[in-house]
């Protein structure tokens, strides 16, 4: 499926999209963390919880769970919050 990475995570897929596989967003994750090494641990933390800078968007849709089921057609967004003052 798609899924499209933000801008701050294009150093470790050159590419602003990207194609992924995965029967739940967190099987997606795996594997892109096996095509770019690295990312997964940008956007999980050590408890398999998203961290909170990150939003998941699956079809236009705000996702909560990484549990959540995915279909080969879905797109998915990966959106990093900016924070500051």
């Amino acid at each position: 499926m798609k899924v499209l990475i933000p801008t701050p995570l294009l150093s470790y897929t050159k590419e602003r999209e990207v194609e992924a596989t995965g029967a739940t967003l967190i099987e997606l994750l795996a594997d892109l963390d096996r095509q770019y090494p690295g990312l997964r641990f940008r956007v999980i933390d050590e408890q398999n919880m998203m961290r909170p800078h990150m939003r998941f968007f699956v079809n236009g849709d705000q996702v909560f769970n990484i549990t959540q089921s995915l279909r080969p057609t879905d797109s998915v967004i990966l959106v990093q919050a900016l924070s500051g003052g």
